[in-house]
């Protein structure tokens, strides 16, 4: 009634065979996640710089960075210019929420270094919304 599979399955459903794709632990994929959360974070932060420059922003960018690069086996970030001008409002309520997922990836994978970074980014755009709303 039904013909003979004739052909390798494309699915490896026995344990141990080797497979053609190479697989990613979850700790790769949580250091890509939480470089590329970072990484945005960055451009944001790149974009407040040039808007309204500060060392507190220089010193972030810097610290920002060195985490990328880190997590990206020495790859460095690649910084962006200003293309578009936007409100500081909304670039620091976007960098708080970047930093937020930030956050939660590196809490997930313990990196301590990243948390406290995410941690201190979310404070600084938190307390920045807080003055542009008010002033």
């Amino acid at each position: 009634m039904y013909e003979p599979i004739r052909s390798k399955s494309v699915h490896s459903t026995m344990a141990g065979t080797p497979s053609d794709f190479p697989h990613r632990t979850r700790e790769e994929e949580l250091d890509i996640q939480l470089a590329g959360h970072l990484a945005a974070l960055l451009a944001v932060t790149d974009e407040l710089r040039t808007l309204a420059p500060s060392t507190d922003l220089d010193a972030a960018a810097t610290r920002l960075a060195d985490q990328v690069t880190r997590l990206r086996g020495g790859r460095t970030p690649v910084r962006t210019s200003l293309t578009t001008v936007q409100q500081p409002a909304m670039l620091h309520e976007r960098a708080h929420a970047l930093a937020g997922r930030a956050l939660v990836v590196a809490a997930s994978r313990a990196d301590t270094a990243a948390a406290i970074l995410a941690a201190e980014r979310m404070d600084a755009h938190a307390a920045a919304t807080e003055l542009t709303a008010t002033g």
